[in-house]
């Protein structure tokens, strides 16, 4: 298991009922069935809006999210590389709250 794994796991597992699943054939985590994180490309993935998506897209080397690599972001969905892992697992609560409203 890499260390980014290990990371993503970590704070996915802090999240009380939060399951692990998957999401376009990669790992996520789903609150009430919808997915809140995710890794990609040993980077997590988090589903965010308002202050703390602008905070996230923030952070150096933080992008909208697009998985097919085409430009097709996935506009809610900010990816924040492993220098930030500080920040994942308050980055995987904002995104559990956002999708649990």
């Amino acid at each position: 298991m890499t260390k980014e794994e290990k990371a993503y796991l970590e704070a996915g597992r802090s999240i009380i009922g939060a399951e692990e699943s998957q999401m376009f054939g990669k790992p996520c985590f789903k609150t009430g069935g919808k997915a809140f994180i995710s890794l990609f490309e040993n980077e997590m993935v988090f589903k965010l809006n308002g202050d703390n998506h602008i905070a996230a897209l923030a952070l150096k080397g933080a992008r909208l999210f697009d998985p097919s690599g085409k430009g097709r972001a996935m506009k809610e969905w900010v990816q924040v590389p492993y220098t930030h892992k500080a920040k994942w697992k308050t980055l995987a609560e904002a995104a559990a709250a956002y999708v649990g409203r």
